[in-house]
């Protein structure tokens, strides 16, 4: 059995993920996950506070395909938990070797991307997904 906590507008903050994991994890005994969007900019944030209150997993991507409308880099929550006691063990070399792949496939497909460039606060003051904007 598992629980998946699902932030597809990014508009979960960090307090409410420590907060809501911590709660969950106290109560019942089964894995839980946190997938978070990077649309606001509360992401990372919300994954590291999570990771503090004992979250089983969370979703990334590699760097070259993060943020926007997808989900925090890989890259940046390895590097920012190594040598803590949730040292992830991922090579973040060969992390940039993964990520600098995608950077070339990326260019394929540029016609398709979102016009989203950085983070989109609006969906902080109306609180629904960006496409929905």
């Amino acid at each position: 059995d598992s629980i998946a906590i699902k932030d597809m507008s990014g508009i979960l903050t960090p307090v409410a993920a420590y907060d809501l994991v911590s709660e969950i994890k106290k109560r019942y005994d089964v894995r839980l996950h946190l997938h978070c969007h990077a649309t606001t900019g509360m992401a990372e944030m919300a994954l590291l506070k999570a990771i503090e209150a004992g979250v089983d997993g969370v979703d990334t991507a590699i760097s070259s395909m993060s943020a926007t409308y997808g989900h925090p880099a890989t890259e940046a929550l390895v590097a920012t938990l190594a040598g803590t006691e949730h040292d992830t063990g991922l090579d973040i070399l060969k992390l940039e070797n993964i990520a600098a792949y995608f950077r070339e496939v990326r260019k394929k497909y540029h016609a398709f991307e979102g016009q989203l460039k950085g983070y989109d606060s609006r969906i902080l003051v109306a609180q629904v997904p960006g496409g929905m904007l």
